[in-house]
């Protein structure tokens, strides 16, 4: 009696990460395949051909697959499924994962650009990639094309200038990601993952760009404390304000605001070991449990807080809106 029809190998192995986004997918049958059989199911679809040869399929895909996307192979069984040349059936379903490299962290910036997210242009050294070519804006996400960036605006301070780095991604890069993650939807982690590749394509396609701006924070610790927001590269607020006391300094470093509430109860202890439950207003978070918000004190620009930066009610009111998700603030002195 003839040994079971069975699959020997399919390249790339299960678990397979950071995988070429053209690489070729190749399963080594134990015996020739059946012109009748069915052909193995790929998920996400991708444009490309299977071919046959003797007891090897392989799949050559004619465009890359998206950055980060898992790729799921399945191989049907039974009489619908893959079946050998003298009528043998695939006993089990088998099911083969692997995962997309991620694509340039360069054409990541210039896509965040040429769709406004960014307080820098982008031109293109050469004719621009018509957004609806598919296939050649996916291949751009693995290879940019040339250009070159530049400020919209010249009215932003040095301390939002010196972090741009072309093609790093570090936290200006990944502030612009998070704004693109809230206004689409996305998980705001900051992360690149296939469904921000996906949509960065698809607002691209659709010329789906920012109409927000691009706004930046700046907290100054040293007295008169204050809190400066910029819009668009101009002065937008200017107030006084108070940051953390010795015994919890506000920390000193540029981040992204990550999280925002209208009112939310912040819980925690004072210094003296005593615990507090205390509503603010206007809150948008920036660095593990400390925010920009409303808290009402007898006057401002002076450390007073465990952390956080505290604004008058007005001020807070009117700074709340510019404090969207991925607003870097930086904190100095």
């Amino acid at each position: 009696m003839p040994s079971a029809f069975q699959v020997v190998s399919i390249s790339p192995r299960n678990g397979a990460q950071g995988v070429r986004p053209m690489a070729p997918i190749s399963i080594e049958l134990s015996a020739p395949i059946s012109p009748r059989s069915a052909l193995p199911e790929i998920e996400p679809s991708v444009t490309g051909s299977w071919r046959v040869s003797g007891r090897r399929l392989t799949f050559v895909p004619s465009e890359p697959f998206v950055p980060l996307s898992q790729v799921t192979v399945t191989l049907p069984s039974g009489r619908d499924g893959l079946l050998g040349a003298d009528g043998r059936e695939l006993e089990h379903r088998l099911v083969d994962n692997f995962t997309i490299v991620d694509g340039s962290t360069l054409r990541l910036q210039e896509l965040l650009s040429l769709l406004e997210y960014s307080p820098l242009s982008w031109t293109p050294s050469a004719a621009p990639i018509p957004p609806g070519d598919t296939g050649e804006q996916l291949a751009a996400l693995y290879e940019p094309p040339g250009g070159s960036f530049a400020w919209r605006s010249s009215g932003w301070p040095s301390s939002l200038t010196s972090l741009w780095e072309k093609g790093v991604y570090n936290v200006f890069t990944r502030g612009l990601v998070m704004e693109f993650q809230a206004d689409h939807g996305l998980i705001v982690n900051g992360q690149p993952s296939a469904g921000l590749w996906n949509d960065l394509l698809q607002a691209l396609a659709s010329g789906e760009v920012n109409t927000g701006g691009y706004d930046y924070a700046v907290g100054m610790k040293t007295p008169p404390e204050s809190l400066t927001i910029w819009h668009d590269g101009a002065v937008v607020l200017h107030s006084a304000a108070n940051t953390g006391i010795p015994q919890s300094p506000t920390p000193s470093g540029t981040f992204p605001v990550y999280a925002r509430y209208r009112y939310y109860v912040m819980r925690g202890t004072n210094p003296d070991g005593v615990r507090y439950a205390d509503l603010v207003q206007y809150v948008a978070y920036f660095y593990d449990g400390d925010a920009v918000h409303y808290f009402p004190r007898a006057d401002y620009g002076i450390p007073q807080s465990l952390g956080c930066i505290e604004l008058p009610l007005a001020e807070a009111a009117a700074a709340w809106p510019y404090l969207a998700y991925g607003t870097l603030v930086t904190v100095v002195n």
